[in-house]
């Protein structure tokens, strides 16, 4: 497999990474109908524990069997599947080598308590994901909870360890918790926060997502209006999120989010897109439509992200 030009220079942003993580990068960034663009679109199955069972897969019942979700992935032509591990190992060994996978090592559920301190429970080990073949490890922070430095440290180590074994790292960085309010979680002001704390943490790639044109901090908001940054459209936004991740120089993908209808999420992606993201790591508003309709617009996607729709 020879690197392609756009993937060279990606590789070429992660200066400290040894050739495992960079050829396990490599895999993800070369897979699938995007390879080589230096465009992803990730397929995410960890809803389950977050909302559980029947929220998660009765929407298409074929779901709820860990195999569909590797095979939507790989006939859609993406570039990665994420997952816990019990998905991941429940289809290890029919789908090895098939497609990257990402071993999602930390997971919160609908039944904890917590408002102004939320967490997620270790669920997975870098050890695991090596023993599964995975490409990489996923990991969630809170920036804004109350333990939000608690699961900073986790990543801090995991990401350590990780890396020593050649795997790469994604970080879901999700503000909740704390002072912010609901409108705040994606705030561009946080947004931007979240993604430079993800990047600073050390991730390869970082998931966030995409903010509206809300500002939540009063100190930022003045900034921002002070030094005329452009928040007014969708891909202005995206645009300066890429830019708080080391100006570009770190791999930034945007979530799907709750449902919604298929133009709503093509002009999403269109606005990834010409915010200069990286893609899309898109779960339900995929898996919970039929097959037919999933790959077709998971095919839209991948068209958007070639600039051919």
């Amino acid at each position: 497999m020879e690197l392609s030009a756009a993937v060279k220079r990606i590789l070429a942003n992660y200066e400290s990474d040894n050739p495992g993580t960079k050829a396990n990068l490599a895999r993800i960034l070369m897979q699938g109908r995007l390879g080589g663009t230096g465009k992803l679109v990730i397929l995410p199955v960890d809803q389950g524990f977050e909302h559980g069972p029947a929220r998660s897969f009765a929407p298409n019942p074929a779901g709820y069997d860990p195999h569909y979700h590797f095979q939507l992935a790989i006939d859609a032509g993406l570039s990665a599947y994420a997952a816990p591990l019990g998905m991941i190992e429940a289809g290890a060994a029919t789908f090895a080598g098939a497609i990257p996978t990402i071993l999602k090592v930390n997971s919160s559920n609908s039944l904890a308590r917590a408002k102004e301190d939320p967490s997620q429970a270790l669920t997975g080990s870098v050890q695991d994901a090596l023993r599964l073949g995975c490409s990489a490890i996923g990991f969630t922070i809170y920036p804004g909870s109350d333990v939000a430095f608690d699961m900073m440290g986790q990543i801090s180590a995991m990401a350590e360890e990780a890396k020593s074994v050649g795997l790469a790292v994604v970080v879901w960085s999700y503000p909740r918790g704390g002072n912010l309010s609901k409108a705040g979680e994606t705030a561009i002001d946080i947004c931007a926060y979240a993604a430079h704390m993800a990047a600073l943490l050390g991730a390869h790639i970082i998931k966030v997502k995409p903010p509206t044109e809300a500002l939540e901090l009063d100190a930022a908001k003045k900034v921002y209006e002070s030094q005329k940054i452009d928040i007014s459209t969708p891909a202005a936004r995206i645009k300066h999120v890429v830019q708080s991740c080391f100006n570009g120089r770190r791999i930034v993908v945007f979530s799907g989010g709750e449902a919604k209808d298929m133009e709503g999420v093509c002009n999403e992606a269109r606005a990834i897109r010409d915010g200069g993201g990286n893609g899309s790591i898109i779960g339900r508003n995929t898996f919970q439509r039929p097959r037919d309709e999933a790959l077709k617009l998971l095919d839209t996607i991948v068209k958007i992200y070639q600039g051919q729709a």
